[in-house]
């Protein structure tokens, strides 16, 4: 068995102790606060069915939560900054109260990561990586917060017009190392980045598969690597049709992949069988001897 070394990090969270990345794989479990998610169809738009929604993903074994008002699913119309703030607010100002694990706020608006991070949230995601937002970088800077520099080409709206590569590894490479200098110029320290290769977005099928099998050269950047390949519909070219609720077996090999290739953080929907999962690839780690 084949598995990649994984460099070891500790990324600091400001008021919490820091992120301790690659003696296991940690799992962030993902909350759409969205009518129109594609993995969920909007189960957890209630606020009230959002928080219990992360309380069982904890209970379950969760390291961090993820929340997002806004789907960026290929071909999703994009929302204003006052309906987002308006879904994720609810959700956020109940969590804190009732879960330990950091919480990331997915989002590529500064205005509502500002929001967020004054209502506890401690690691912003942002599927731009700074691109969307001129102002989300200097946020950041200032706020001392971890974030996640995920790779896309376009805009939801168009971004499989973008999905046009030679070698898509080294492509996604090259364009997150430019992501990671607009940080750095922005005044993000390099210990705040982590970079995730942005699994189906602005890719085919073809592209993810790539690029999930070559995680190892992605890690190669030096900075943590989040990988987010949870229901996606890249899965279906192996599998044949699947509706998204029906692809967690899909999911599981694709997360033991990830894991595998060096990968730090997967992101996940079914938190509860993704655990199990994620302990059984780091053991296969450990016994190839390079945890």
């Amino acid at each position: 068995m084949i598995a990649a070394p994984r460099r070891p990090f500790s990324v600091p969270i400001p008021g919490r102790a820091p992120l301790v990345l690659g003696p296991r794989t940690l799992v962030m479990g993902v909350i759409n606060v969205t009518p129109d998610s594609f993995s969920d169809g909007g189960r957890a738009l209630d606020p009230a069915q959002a928080v219990d929604i992360a309380q069982a993903m904890q209970a379950a074994g969760a390291d961090l939560i993820d929340v997002g008002g806004e789907s960026t699913r290929p071909g999703a119309e994009p929302v204003a900054a006052a309906q987002e703030l308006a879904r994720v607010m609810p959700v956020l100002k109940a969590l804190a109260a009732r879960i330990d694990i950091p919480i990331s706020i997915d989002t590529y608006k500064a205005e509502v990561a500002a929001a967020a991070l004054d209502e506890g949230a401690a690691i912003v995601n942002d599927i731009s990586a700074f691109e969307y937002d001129s102002n989300m970088g200097r946020l950041v800077a200032a706020r001392g917060v971890p974030v996640i520099l995920m790779h896309t080409r376009g805009r939801p709206q168009d971004m499989y017009a973008h999905a046009d590569y030679g070698d898509v590894v080294e492509e996604v490479i090259a364009d997150l190392q430019r992501s990671i200098l607009r940080a750095e110029d922005s005044g993000v320290s390099r210990t705040q980045l982590m970079v995730d290769p942005g699994i189906g977005f602005a890719k085919k099928a073809s592209h993810s598969v790539a690029v999930l099998a070559g995680i190892e050269r992605v890690a190669g950047l030096g900075l943590p690597v989040v990988i987010g390949p949870s229901r996606k519909s890249f899965l279906t070219s192996a599998t044949g049709p699947l509706q998204a609720a029906d692809r967690d077996w899909a999911t599981t090999a694709a997360v033991t992949a990830a894991i595998l290739g060096g990968a730090h953080i997967v992101r996940v929907h079914a938190v509860d069988n993704m655990v199990h999962v994620v302990r059984v690839a780091d053991s296969l780690r450990f016994a190839a001897g390079v945890a």
